[in-house]
């Protein structure tokens, strides 16, 4: 049996590759002719190599649970892409370089002049409360002003089509290896759609992530010395850390193999002795940074870490304290802040959100829990949240508690009607939620990757794209009609 598209069901929700008629859209249109010809034989061909791909390169994600502890997965993936015109992410691209510089000023910002707080744009005792907001910043002058230098901004699509920025990752984004290897998946399993259309590639990140980090050096040397720090084989991104480190050409290293000098300057030790680092790509969150600045409980970072990034000793990516900026409740002034900064109106559009900080919004949300999807703010992974509509009455009391008792903590979105997709379930195609995870690289210029991560939800209904609780992925295709 092969694929009927007119069949294929997406109910009232906007699909990416069929629209309503049940017809292939103009940039998927060459990819459905195609999966048509397939029966359902083949089509399970096609999944069973891209997972054998899959465990012949190794790519796993970790999962924790209380009964088992840390457990190693293959990477769950579809092999039907995603699918968006290029012109279109024109728009995309130019909506997100926009929202990032924004934001970089943001944080320049507050830890300067704080002009954005004195102008009442933004409460100052958002900030101030802010877990991330981290006083051992003030007054530090990253290069190029820049804080956040790669960020990952996760995308959804309503049924009407519009395209919204959910939230926006500042801190330690991760799923750009994911990225490039479903990419490298795709190729190995359909090679000729690649030569039928054109489609935008992504495989140049690696170089641009490497160039965006060498500009932060401040020694003047023809290959600048850059490193990964990671916390070690236990965290859930590890493939990913070590990863980006081989392909950029860079050691991967841990707390313990790093040293700060009399000098101030960053050390790695090496069996040949001591040698001087420039920048440091670091995976682990300010609170393990350096223990002589933040918890001195952590054996994660490097004592000493932020007297060196503060003189101009070593470039450290993101910069300590952008977290300010990754905060769901700060999130909702975003387009504030684009006004304030640039005089420009968003291109993209936030999500409608409540705040619970603010008692006519909170009282709103209190009465309408079981319509919301209510986040805290400084949460990630999907976890901590409440999804309204299925939640049962008992867990939404506990949340209406928690809300009470912490207002700051909480805000609240409308339960979106999420775009979907074709997704290969047993041998026939389904449609699935999903969103998407563009990568923005921030230094002497912006580079925007073609596409992202597409995290699919692969339980039936679920709007839940997370892969640690039960969601997948697939490539993302940016397709140039033009070009053929």
């Amino acid at each position: 049996m092969t694929i009927e598209w007119a069949a294929y069901e997406a109910d009232d929700l906007y699909d990416e590759l069929v629209d309503t008629r049940g017809e292939p859209r103009a940039a998927a249109a060459a990819l459905c002719r195609y999966l048509a010809e397939m029966d359902e034989a083949e089509l399970a061909e096609h999944r069973d190599a891209a997972e054998l791909a899959i465990r012949t390169m190794g790519i796993t994600f970790t999962v924790y649970s209380e009964e088992e502890g840390s457990i190693d997965r293959a990477w769950p993936f579809d092999i039907v892409p995603r699918i968006i015109p290029a012109d279109e992410w024109k728009r995309i691209e130019a909506g997100l370089k926009q929202r990032v510089k924004a934001l970089n000023m943001f944080i320049d910002d507050v830890y300067h002049r704080q002009r954005i707080l004195k102008d009442k744009i933004v409460p100052r005792e958002l900030i101030v409360d802010s877990r991330d907001f981290r006083p051992q910043c003030i007054g530090a002058k990253p290069p190029l002003a820049v804080w956040a230098h790669i960020c990952g901004t996760d995308l959804v699509r309503d049924k009407d089509g519009t395209a919204y920025v959910l939230e926006d990752n500042l801190r330690v984004p991760s799923g750009v290896s994911y990225m490039l290897e479903n990419r490298q998946i795709m190729k190995r399993v359909f090679p000729e759609l690649f030569e039928e259309s054109v489609i935008l590639p992504v495989d140049d990140y690696p170089a641009q992530l490497y160039d965006t980090l060498a500009a932060l050096s401040r020694r003047r040397t023809r290959r600048p010395e850059v490193v990964v720090l990671t916390p070690g084989i236990y965290n859930s991104a590890y493939f990913e850390h070590a990863y980006l480190a081989q392909q950029m050409g860079a050691e991967l290293v841990e707390g313990s193999d790093l040293v700060v000098g009399d000098d101030d300057c960053v050390y790695m030790r090496t069996i040949e002795g001591l040698s001087r680092v420039d920048v440091i790509y670091r995976r682990i969150d300010d609170s393990f940074l350096d223990p002589e600045a933040f918890n001195p409980d952590s054996v994660l970072g490097v004592p000493g870490l932020m007297r060196a990034w503060r003189k101009g000793k070593v470039g450290l990516a993101n910069a300590p304290g952008s977290g300010v900026a990754d905060d769901k409740v700060v999130y909702t002034y975003v387009p504030e802040m684009i006004r304030y900064y640039l005089d420009e109106e968003p291109i993209l559009p936030n999500v409608p959100s409540w705040l619970c900080v603010n008692k006519a919004d909170r009282d709103y949300v209190l009465a309408n829990l079981d319509k919301l999807v209510v986040k805290p703010a400084n949460e990630s992974g999907g976890y901590g949240m409440l999804i309204g509509p299925a939640a049962t009455r008992k867990e939404r009391e506990a949340f209406a508690a928690l809300i009470k008792k912490n207002p700051r903590n909480y805000m609240a979105q409308p339960m979106l009607s999420l775009s979907t997709a074709p997704t290969l379930v047993d041998r026939h195609m389904e449609p699935r939620h999903l969103d998407l995870r563009p990568f923005i690289l921030s230094g002497r210029d912006t580079y925007v990757t073609t596409g992202g991560l597409t995290r699919v939800a692969l339980r039936k209904g679920s709007t839940v794209v997370n892969s640690s609780q039960g969601g997948g992925s697939k490539d993302t295709w940016i397709v140039d009609l033009e070009g053929l």
